[in-house]
């Protein structure tokens, strides 16, 4: 397999991998949950038509933008439900944005380091969204287990 084919693949792959995990917060998540999820599927194929689209420099600038947009709203989410896995997200949106202005500032074309770097990144701010969605899910269940649960007979 040469490296084009494993790009495409591993392209592929993660696009899958957003997919499944959007699903699975939009149907098990909370608000924050869906809101992520949403927040995430957005900035990711706005960005993935920009750079079919738009030429590169003006697609690195909006890139760029989409990236501290992303990271904006995941902090206005933050502030306002305050879990765990948002503060993942934002640690590892920090990162993402901090890649992206990296290599803007020093005008270096996207190497292997880029690609390796942006899609570990990725895939981890996917797995703190899933972790979110599973820990929302379950506290769901529970607060329904209590309401459905029988009350204690009388001493």
């Amino acid at each position: 397999m040469n490296i084009e084919t494993a790009y495409i693949f591993i392209w592929a792959l993660l696009w899958a991998l957003l997919i499944a995990v959007a699903v699975f917060a939009f149907r098990r998540g909370g608000t924050p949950e869906k809101w992520g999820a949403g927040l995430i599927l957005a900035i990711t194929t706005a960005s993935a038509l920009g750079d079919a689209l738009l030429p590169d420099r003006i697609f690195l600038v909006a890139r760029l933008i989409a990236e501290g947009a992303l990271a904006l709203g995941f902090l206005m989410m933050a502030v306002r439900y305050a879990s765990l896995w948002l503060g993942g997200v934002m640690l590892l949106q920090a990162v993402q944005f901090s890649l992206q202005a990296y290599y803007f500032v020093l005008g270096r074309s996207h190497d292997a380091l880029y690609v390796v770097i942006n899609n570990i990144d990725f895939f981890g701010i996917l797995a703190c969204l899933t972790a979110g969605t599973l820990a929302a899910s379950r506290r769901r269940r529970e607060a329904e287990a209590r309401v459905n649960s029988p009350l204690p007979e009388a001493i």
